[in-house]
């Protein structure tokens, strides 16, 4: 299926409003950081490499926040220093700034802030969080294996070898014990997703509110990838389903009123997703031997684009995902060696959403 004829089925609300074409796509200036510019080799799309497959970059993990729109920034590690550290590009000027020194750093233990004036990272075991405008450093909590950030009021969710915690202020609060995972917070901050494990292929996920309250089952098989939709109403994931002569992977959702399951649609192999601003569009990595992509997917009439290749040795660690306001689409990929961080412009195909700061 061409663009062409698959722009004309999609919806048109659910696309760019203009109808005018971009400019053509310019060499960037040579002061541009690392940044290169080419032609993607299946569509002619452009792509822009943002770090040097010379040092190996790494996305934050799935359903962090690690882009500014207002800002124009993004936030990753990079062991161009030696060790893994922190870091800031600038998406304009392509500067880049180490926000830290840092030992044993958790290389997607990274994530910025709803506010955009934090970055939250993990090393050694500790939780720290820097202020982006006055440099300082703080040490939240030790003992710590993986965290997420999320909610209005940028809730805070710990592991700590296999209880999950929230840091309210200075108060740890127990939340549940026997997790896989970290917990992902619910974008309303009410309470946080997480996992368990039954065995390599078997995971479970539960939903713990905050505040008190059992735990909810809310999905149980060879089920991968929890996002929660931008709203916060369901539970978003990628369930593999095997057929006679084929295991498909299926995007799928759950309520938390113990509702079944409901199928969002079948994908083309996709091995990690991402929704947009608003849950219209999403983005995933397929993990398709003879179509190793990145594609769109319209939610209402459930139809993909390919975007560009990804090429990487794993699909599960491409990690695509939309800036905030769904103009760009991000990902990573170590076909040129090492882990490098791409970006695709996609502001004549996916309508902007809001940008909450």
């Amino acid at each position: 299926m061409t663009r062409r004829t698959l722009l004309g089925l999609i919806p048109g609300s659910l696309l760019a409003s203009s109808t005018k074409r971009g400019p053509k796509s310019k060499p960037l200036p040579a002061n541009r950081g690392e940044f290169v510019r080419f032609a993607d080799p299946t569509t002619e799309n452009p792509v822009v490499r943002l770090t040097s497959p010379a040092h190996a970059s790494f996305l934050p993990a799935e359903q962090n926040r690690f882009v500014s729109s207002r800002e124009a920034f993004l936030v990753f590690s990079s062991d161009r220093g030696g060790e893994c550290s922190p870091f800031r590009v600038n998406l304009r000027t392509g500067a880049l700034t180490q926000l830290a020194e840092t030992k044993g750093l958790a290389s997607r233990a990274i994530a910025l802030d709803d506010k955009q004036r934090h970055v939250y990272f993990l090393h050694s075991g500790m939780l720290e969080e820097v202020d982006l405008n006055r440099r300082h450093t703080r040490r939240l909590i030790e003992g710590v294996t993986d965290f997420h950030v999320g909610g209005s009021n940028n809730e805070i969710v710990v592991r700590r070898q296999n209880r999950l915690e929230r840091l309210n202020g200075r108060i740890v609060e127990p939340l549940v014990d026997n997790v896989g995972s970290r917990g992902v917070v619910r974008p309303t901050g009410e309470g946080c997703a997480f996992c368990r494990h039954e065995n390599e292929d078997q995971h479970e996920f539960w939903y713990a509110p905050f505040g008190g309250g059992k735990p909810i089952l809310l999905a149980r098989g060879n089920i991968s990838c929890p996002y929660w939709r931008p709203d916060g109403r369901t539970l978003l994931f990628l369930r593999q389903v095997q057929h006679a002569r084929f295991i498909a992977s299926e995007l799928r959702e759950v309520a938390l009123d113990g509702s079944p399951e409901v199928l969002v649609s079948l994908t083309s192999q996709y091995a990690a997703f991402a929704p947009n601003g608003d849950g219209s569009v999403f983005v995933g990595a397929s993990r398709s031997k003879a179509q190793p992509d990145i594609v769109l997917l319209v939610r209402d009439v459930r139809r993909e684009m390919i975007l560009c290749e990804h090429r990487a040795k794993r699909a599960e660690t491409v990690s695509p995902a939309f800036s905030p306001n769904s103009q760009r689409v991000y990902f990573q990929s170590d076909h040129e060696g090492q882990f490098a961080i791409y970006s695709v412009n996609v502001e004549l195909l996916v309508e902007r959403t809001t940008d909450e700061l």
